[in-house]
């Protein structure tokens, strides 16, 4: 991976972008793809846009969401601690004793979440798998009035814990879900103007915001652009660890590259064209089954207007939903050229659609 490109996953991994508060996150988004696009844009919600190529047909949307699992401040004791609310998928096991930023109006506060020591629970039931309601946020004051000086209730809250390379391709952070999408789709643009090729379409690469609570922000963006197809990119399980049953949860690798999804929102052709093109490219694939849905903005994307061709593309993330989401650099950089392929071989005026 260039050197560039390293630094802008760095930088956009560290930048907190709570689900609801995508703002910072997406200046730096802005920024970077603005190099390599005609024109940027947002929303009123802040989904942001970069284009190529306005006008053409058909219009490909390469989407990922910018927003990260969070909490919020929900309530503050009299003796000055803090207890709080998901925003995502948080899971309050792995919270206690973490450090944490809370995103205050006037700047960052850090904090601790509270874990009593072991000496202090013999005997009793508070060693239990904590809800969301028992943890409390602790930042080192003494009082409700004290606290309410520095923060307000709402303020969003995330995990202190930035990227960190373990090797040379394994990378480690909070926040890959889903910031590698965001990175993947600017990084698509960058390949497509520094090849300098003719493309015969229109691309549109969208950071969009609050996927964590509700898939929402996709709902919004694809609604307004309305494109002809629509490759989503997100984080999926890496289930090559101790105590998975891949039974249940299949078989996907750090390392063995990206996956594509089969079935459901998924559309067929959409499908066997990055099948083809990752052939071309030399990419190697892993695939996935699914079922009703697939978790991901692909599930509300498809049925937009109509219906929006449509196709998940994944990158395999080891404890995802922890401080510790893992992945691998080369099986990143690999999504980049994968959706880059597919830009270039779509036709002018070509439409997907089922052959019946």
């Amino acid at each position: 991976m260039r050197p560039e490109s390293l630094a802008f996953l760095e930088t956009l991994v560290n930048t907190p972008s709570p689900t609801g508060h995508e703002h910072r996150g997406q200046r730096v988004w802005l920024d970077y793809a603005r190099q390599f696009a005609d024109e940027t844009f947002s929303d009123a919600y802040g989904n942001c846009v970069a284009r190529i190529g306005s006008g053409r047909r058909p219009r490909i949307m390469l989407a990922a969401h910018a927003d990260e699992i969070a909490m919020t401040i929900n309530h503050v004791t009299e003796d000055g601690f803090i207890h709080v609310r998901r925003a995502g998928g948080v899971n309050p096991g792995i919270t206690r004793a973490q450090r944490a930023v809370i995103h205050s109006r006037s700047g960052p506060v850090p904090g601790v979440f509270g874990s009593v020591a072991p000496h202090l629970t013999k005997g009793d039931d508070k060693r239990d798998e904590p809800k969301i309601h028992d943890l409390f946020l602790d930042i080192g004051e003494t009082s409700r009035e004290a606290v309410l000086k520095r923060i307000r209730i709402g303020d969003p809250i995330t995990i202190a814990a930035g990227f960190q390379r373990l090797n040379d391709d394994i990378a480690v952070a909070r926040a890959f879900d889903n910031r590698i999408g965001t990175w993947a789709v600017a990084e698509t643009l960058r390949l497509i103007r520094e090849d300098g090729g003719p493309i015969e379409a229109e691309v549109c690469a969208v950071s969009n915001i609050q996927e964590e609570v509700g898939l929402l922000g996709a709902r919004q963006i694809a609604y307004s652009l309305h494109p002809d197809v629509a490759l989503v990119v997100d984080v999926t399980h890496a289930t090559d660890i101790p105590t998975v049953d891949k039974r249940q949860h299949g078989d996907v690798r750090l390392g063995r590259g990206p996956t594509l999804t089969h079935g459901g929102c998924n559309h067929p052709g959409v499908v066997a064209r990055l099948e083809e093109c990752a052939s071309d490219s030399k990419i190697a694939l892993q695939h996935e089954a699914m079922s009703s849905t697939s978790g991901t903005d692909t599930d509300v994307i498809f049925w937009t207007r109509g219906g929006i061709p449509s196709a998940l593309v994944s990158l395999p993330n080891r404890y995802m939903h922890s401080p510790v989401e893992m992945i691998s650099l080369k099986d990143l950089a690999q999504v980049s050229v994968l959706l880059a392929a597919f830009v270039r071989s779509v036709h002018g005026g070509e439409q997907f659609k089922v052959a019946l």
